[in-house]
């Protein structure tokens, strides 16, 4: 057996919230204490790491990831901080004059955070390509702005539903042309997107991630490849496949449920959620993929089999397409085979007090993503653009969910938001609709333990740093921590020795984000900033 002893540092668990050590063996925590205690008990122990006062917690998991996608923003055209139209359309082609005249694969531009408003026509977008290839997705990767020699590539691209002569594609036209440009990057390049991405991941204090794969997003190759090089030295990846169908389809894809981006609607900023009255900026209401009926059919199926459904859902007209079928599946099999599965809902952004309480009655589990309501909630967001003021200040209502037992876990959508875990603890605490946010320790357990639970993983001790765990944890510079009621927004600084409550770095809006020094998967290092890292020292 293999002991190491982490000692000198401020250990985050509520069997003891004043350790300062812990024991790690054969990848299991077996003992949390006192510094002194720990070198009598472990005197023979295999390793022996100095803290130096460090803050060790669970670590986290990032329920929603796209890992090519992420990855390739990495190695690609990064369109997420260009401030305007012009901006956008100089950094194209000052990328394809440096990359050659093959695939641009660019994500990231967001029009409504441009003074022009609007987003590059294909005419623009061709003669800044200078007669590249061109994919740029939008910031919520839900339409996508193409040149027309990648156009060109894709046959029946120009009669698909969302195809548009000079704008965004959107719809099948949009899968049907990020298909083409999946098919133009080499193995090759999605072999280092993906490494690239999970790299990161464990520079960010990340031990898992939930891949949302299915055929219109990524494909059945980029999830076996990605499944396959997860571990070992990287973080451990749960596989989605958003496709209805049977048990056998879920083992093809060696997959722990059918279920992610299966998409009942599309997003807000490419107005193709589908909503109950049309957008207050566009005439349209957006866009229904599945009814009720074909809902209920796969939360049947994948119930019966074992498996996790689950869906993506934004718009008020979709989350009502989905109770409705939870309703009608409820009365298939009961309440208590339903409410065990865990299915997922993706996002769930548009949801009711009394939808809330009925989704938490079935046992759902909520994966959402607070840096949306960062970037686009609030009085003056996109929100508020798209559906007026009284509709666009009610979405991510995530106390609203966890008051009703939703599960929670937190995630990025990488590439649509960073992979910042700090800050998306931050977004959902201060939310920027008073009610709406979380306590610190919500917000923490639902990036941590959540992310566990809702792929599956519910044994009481994933998640948390107590004899009997797993070793999984990140190490981080960090300062003083800050003590918070649980159900309170406001850390409160606390030195009483008798408070059983474990601390936490400020969350105060504006904080600086503790900086990874560690991260470990079941004893594991996956991460250790000393000897470099994709954005640490080399």
């Amino acid at each position: 057996m293999s002991t190491t002893l982490l000692i000198g540092g401020r250990v985050h668990s509520p069997a003891d919230p004043h350790a300062t050590a812990l024991a790690v063996q054969d990848g299991v925590v077996v003992w949390l204490g006192q510094d002194s205690a720990g070198r009598a008990l472990h005197e023979g122990a295999d390793e022996v790491v100095e803290l130096d006062g460090a803050f060790v917690a669970p670590a986290f998991v990032d329920a929603h990831v796209h890992a090519t996608s992420a990855g390739l923003l990495r190695t690609g055209l990064d369109l997420t901080t260009t401030a305007s139209l012009a901006e956008c359309l100089t950094a194209l082609t000052e990328h394809v004059r440096g990359t050659g005249h093959g695939l641009v694969w660019g994500h990231g531009w967001d029009e409504t955070a441009w003074p022009e408003r609007r987003p590059p026509t294909r005419a623009e977008v061709d003669a800044a390509a200078e007669g590249a290839a061109v994919y740029l997705s939008r910031v919520d990767v839900h339409s996508a702005l193409v040149s027309t020699a990648l156009l060109d590539r894709a046959p029946g691209t120009r009669d698909a539903d969302g195809f548009s002569a000079d704008g965004p594609l959107t719809k099948d036209a949009h899968h049907r042309v990020r298909r083409a440009a999946q098919d133009a990057i080499t193995p090759a390049q999605r072999a280092q997107a993906q490494h690239e991405f999970l790299r990161h991941a464990a520079s960010m204090g990340i031990a898992c991630v939930h891949e949302c794969a299915g055929p219109d997003i990524s494909g059945a190759d980029d999830l076996a490849d990605l499944l396959a090089r997860a571990g070992g030295d990287l973080p451990e990846v749960v596989g989605y496949w958003g496709e209805r169908g049977t048990a056998d389809l879920a083992a093809r894809h060696r997959v722990r449920g059918l279920a992610g981006d299966l998409f009942v609607d599309g997003a807000l900023g490419s107005r193709t959620a589908a909503l109950c009255a049309p957008y207050a900026d566009a005439d349209t209401s957006g866009a229904l993929y599945l009814d009720a009926r074909q809902i209920a059919e796969h939360l049947i199926t994948c119930t019966r089999a074992g498996l996790q459904a689950g869906f993506h859902v934004i718009g008020d007209a979709a989350v009502t397409e989905v109770v409705e079928a939870f309703a009608l599946a409820e009365a298939d099999l009961g309440r208590p085979a339903l409410a065990g599965a865990r299915h997922r809902l993706e996002h769930l952004e548009m949801v009711t007090p009394e939808q809330a309480d009925r989704l938490g009655q079935w046992g759902v589990v909520a994966s959402v993503q607070p840096l949306f309501d960062a970037a686009w909630g609030g009085p003056d967001g996109m929100y508020v653009d798209r559906l007026g003021p009284g509709r666009g200040v009610a979405l991510n209502p995530f106390a609203r969910l966890a008051a009703a037992g939703v599960v929670l876990a937190l995630g990025s959508d990488a590439p649509v938001t960073r992979v910042d875990p700090w800050a998306t603890v931050r977004a959902a605490v201060h939310h920027r609709t008073e009610g709406s946010g979380l306590s610190p320790r919500a917000a923490f357990t639902a990036h941590t333990r959540g992310g566990w639970r809702a792929g599956g993983v519910d044994d009481g001790l994933t998640g948390t740093l107590v004899p009997g765990a797993p070793a999984t944890f990140a190490v981080w510079d960090a300062p003083e921590l800050v003590v918070a009621a649980p159900d309170s927004r406001v850390q409160r600084w606390s030195t009483d020795p008798r408070s059983r409550v474990p601390g936490l770095p400020p969350l105060d809006t504006g904080a600086d984000s503790p900086t990874c020094l560690r991260t470990v998967l079941r004893g594991r290092t996956i991460f250790d900033r000393g000897e470099g890292s994709p954005d640490g020292p080399a």
